[in-house]
């Protein structure tokens, strides 16, 4: 089941289905990304109908939207009689639907791509499904105290989106540094902090209006841009940054996280790719990377490395070439291996009840 979201969590769907794929695993595919734009618009057009005869009648809800969107998955696992609904994310789903999954005598595992951001969602979800995985180690006890059957699932790369050895063309942008990802408050502090002058910087995704001084925003070159553009943009970049988010929704005022050492797709993407970058600190860096990716912990510390590795072109192409063998085992086909002997296990234990 598509996570909903049409870009990161997207990325998260497509790569497992293609390494389950590749175990000649049969994948049947719910896109709930267009079912809920359907509903929206369906609802809508019932709803502005509806009001001709009753002004009153109150507006459909994105909770409605989620429900119309969610339900057909019924019918489609029960026609195709499938094994396992495994759902990726379902911070999109109505949770009615998965207790309907259940009660129709289906297995459902979810796949969580947002701890520890989402924690208290992802909980509520835990409860009530066969079993889970979740990309971040630190909270993996606290899921397990609400379903024994939870396992760890780092993010992977995808091997027919990451990868090196193919020329890239000129009319991919080149810049001495790229980042691509969300403006969430705490980077915009971060870029804001950081002298960029002389430095070509390149930001892809949602920037705009998010409070970047005004002499970096000529450096937002695309609100939003596939895998595929992404991977080629950072092979051709000098330096790819890695930031970690800490904030658990937008705005100045959104709360915190506390803690989290978990690698985020954009690490093993950027290896995968061969591409120099810098990295916030995170405990999982050096256990996977050893001192070929250089952290820091603040923008000044950032800062100086930037200045000193554009300056090493020799320098930064040696670590560059041998970083895809640092995450040669961490593809989504090697990830779905472990995903496959999980659900074997699972498969061979009673269903968990959903009450």
């Amino acid at each position: 089941m598509h996570p909903g979201a049409s870009w990161s969590t997207a990325d998260v769907e497509a790569g497992l289905r293609y390494g389950l794929e590749q175990h000649d695993i049969e994948v049947i595919r719910y896109r709930l990304d267009t079912r809920l734009d359907g509903a929206k618009r369906s609802l809508y057009a019932e709803w502005r109908k509806a009001r001709k005869q009753n002004p009153e009648i109150v507006r459909p809800s994105t909770p409605d939207m989620v429900y119309r969107a969610s339900v057909p998955i019924l019918e489609k696992a029960l026609r195709h009689q499938v094994n396992l609904v495994l759902i990726v994310s379902a911070m999109l789903v109505h949770p009615d639907i998965i207790i309907l999954l259940k009660r129709a005598g289906l297995r459902v595992a979810v796949l969580f791509t947002e701890s520890p951001y989402d924690h208290e969602q992802e909980m509520a979800v835990a409860r009530i499904v066969d079993g889970c995985w979740t990309n971040e180690r630190t909270v993996v006890e606290a899921f397990r105290a609400v379903n024994p059957n939870t396992g760890y699932l780092p993010h992977a790369w995808h091997p027919g989106r990451h990868y090196v050895g193919e020329a890239v063309s000129e009319d991919v942008p080149q810049h001495d540094v790229v980042f691509v990802g969300s403006g969430f408050s705490e980077r915009i502090a971060w870029f804001n902090a950081i002298d960029w002058s002389g430095i070509d910087l390149g930001l892809y995704g949602t920037w705009k209006g998010f409070g970047l001084k005004r002499a970096l925003r000529d450096s937002i070159r695309a609100e939003q841009i596939n895998n595929v553009l992404a991977s080629a943009i950072y092979r051709r970049a000098k330096i790819g940054l890695n930031l970690y988010r800490s904030s658990k929704g937008w705005g100045r005022n959104a709360p915190q996280i506390s803690h989290a050492e978990s690698l985020s797709p954009r690490a093993y993407e950027l290896a995968a790719c061969g591409s120099f970058h810098l990295s916030a600190y995170r405990a999982e860096v050096p256990e996977v990377f050893g001192d070929l990716v250089p952290t820091f912990t603040t923008p000044a510390e950032a800062e100086r490395l930037i200045r000193h590795w554009l300056a090493d072109d020799v320098g930064r192409a040696r670590i560059a070439a041998q970083l895809p063998a640092c995450v040669a085992e961490s593809s989504w086909v090697a990830r779905a291996t472990h995903v496959i002997g999980d659900v074997q296990a699972l498969l061979a234990q009673p269903a968990r009840s959903a009450a």
